[in-house]
């Protein structure tokens, strides 16, 4: 076998096309034009060919790199959503009136975006595995004397 890529027919390249736009392998393969009693089957088939999946990897790693967006940007903003999610804000009452008590804006968003950012910066546990997604505790219904 030689190390030169299968060339894809034009229907298979219009295959690749339409799974990129949706990632629906069936209506790829209807749209590309493909004729099958079992439509399934020929888009299952078309995904198992090597040459298919990595002109369909080649084209999305190319839109990917197509948009520039910065590894500095990403950062920013996932710091400036976990920083404004994890902001104090006071707690009111029925009527507006100040409580004297304080709450996270939005914990869940807050934890998500700090998750997102270890993901991105690579950073593990101290036992070298991935940490695993942070459990969401409010403390609102506890009593001020226990926290």
């Amino acid at each position: 076998m030689s190390n030169k890529m299968k060339q894809l027919t034009s229907q298979q390249k219009l295959f690749v096309a339409e799974y990129i736009k949706t990632l629906d392998g069936e209506d790829a393969a209807k749209k590309a034009g493909y004729k099958s009693k079992d439509i399934k089957e020929t888009a299952n088939r078309l995904l198992a060919e090597n040459h298919i999946v990595k002109e369909i990897k080649n084209q999305i790693n190319s839109q990917i790199s197509s948009l520039r967006v910065h590894k500095g940007y990403v950062i920013q903003k996932l710091l400036q959503i976990a920083e404004f999610s994890l902001t104090e804000e006071d707690i009111t009452d029925k009527d507006g009136n100040y409580t004297g008590k304080k709450k996270l804006r939005d914990t869940g968003a807050g934890l998500r975006a700090l998750e997102s950012l270890c993901k991105y910066l690579g950073i593990t546990s101290d036992e070298g595995e991935a940490y695993k997604p942070a459990k969401i505790i409010t403390i609102s219904n506890l009593d001020d004397e226990k926290i």
